[in-house]
């Protein structure tokens, strides 16, 4: 990066820590900057702020730079990007079977709002029963259970987004 480039990330950087933004992505061409401050909530960057800052720059690297727990507006320290922290895990009972989504989207816990819940916690479900809907892109994608067994806890709320692998249900299998 050239030193006009460090100056406008040196910018982004103070404005971010300054609006009390978490976490911040950004692409231009080959460009790929990653930053993630270790603060408690964040709010929506304000993108026109954000795209005056990057109007002039130009071409840059082609490797991503990671900017993990900034500190101050001047540090720029690479380091390779932390996995996400684990949902929630049961830890108390590694017995315990965890039905975990299979896809990116928003939990529901009933066919519709309204209506009762496909399964709650102290049913007993039986491999392949749908135990609720992961809303992706429009889609409604029923979540069914992998195992027999006896639900112990709901990890999620009702219209709560869930990630990848993030634990849903976990069971006492029979």
């Amino acid at each position: 990066m050239n030193p006009e480039e460090m100056k406008e990330l040196q910018e982004l950087i103070a404005f971010l820590k300054e609006n009390k933004i978490a976490e911040f992505d950004l692409e231009r061409g080959e460009l790929k900057v990653r930053l993630k401050f270790q603060q408690e909530g964040g709010v929506s960057p304000d993108l026109a702020t954000l795209a005056r800052l990057f109007a002039a720059q130009g071409t840059a690297a082609a490797a991503p730079v990671v900017l993990p727990q900034v500190h101050a507006a001047t540090a720029v320290a690479p380091a390779p990007v932390a996995a996400p922290p684990a949902a929630a895990e049961p830890a108390e009972d590694a017995s315990l079977h965890i039905v975990k989504s299979p896809i990116v989207g928003t939990f529901y816990e009933s066919p519709s709002p309204g209506s009762a819940a496909f399964v709650k916690v102290g049913d007993t479900v039986s491999n392949g029963q749908t135990l609720c809907i992961v809303e992706a892109m429009k889609l409604m994608n029923e979540i069914e259970s992998d195992s027999a067994g006896e639900i112990v806890k709901r990890f999620v709320d009702n219209g709560q987004p869930v990630e990848y692998g993030q634990a849903l249900y976990a069971l006492r299998t029979r």
